[in-house]
């Protein structure tokens, strides 16, 4: 069974534990397009914003497919939720003809994609966004932007770098609207040469 490995966040850059478990490159834009949206806070990214599926504040977004060195879906979902810290039950997967997921319109796209492609299998990471969560409002991108301003040195240095480092297929609504806010851009200029708030 050829079982691709979907990525669209610091999975590309960091593939960290799972490099023993995956063969080949990035097939950059390999993969299905799935909404997603950098709503979800992540200690592991120092409570910076990290990218997750998000069909309420996202877009759609291409992926990015490498191949697993597993033959079973429960192998390489094992895999994946070791390096993504993550519960067995936030790993999502799909063949042609199943699939698990918390969400069923991203079932259905990595269902389909498997029908027509490369692979027999897809697997992902199934995150929940919990921007929303107290004491945070719900997700805007205004909020998320103003979330970001109350976030202090390595804290702000950590979100600046995972959103910048993400592919830039991973073009969301906040991370548009970021592209074009003075604040986030003087962040590239390091703490001592940073202007404004």
């Amino acid at each position: 069974m050829r079982i691709a490995i979907l990525g669209w966040g610091s999975l590309i850059w960091d593939i960290e534990i799972l490099a023993p478990h995956v063969t080949g490159a990035w097939q950059m834009r390999g993969g299905p397009d799935l909404p997603m949206e950098f709503s979800r806070v992540s200690a592991k990214r120092k409570m910076g914003l990290a990218v997750c599926l998000d069909p309420q504040d996202g877009a759609l977004c291409p992926t990015h497919a490498i191949r697993s060195t597993r033959t079973q879906v429960a192998q390489a979902a094992v895999d994946l939720a070791e390096r993504e810290r993550a519960p067995l039950d936030r790993i999502g997967w799909a063949t042609a003809t199943d699939a698990f997921g918390r969400l069923p319109q991203v079932n259905d796209r990595v269902m389909e994609w498997c029908a027509t492609g490369d692979y027999d299998a897809a697997i992902w990471t199934d995150l929940e966004p919990n921007f929303h969560e107290a004491p945070r409002d719900p997700f805007t991108v205004a909020g998320a932007i103003a979330y970001l301003k109350t976030l202090q040195g390595d804290q702000i240095e950590e979100a600046h770098r995972y959103i910048q480092e993400a592919p830039a297929t991973t073009m969301t609504p906040l991370r548009r609207a970021l592209a074009a806010d003075p604040w986030w851009a003087s962040l590239k200029a390091g703490p001592a040469q940073r202007t404004g708030p």
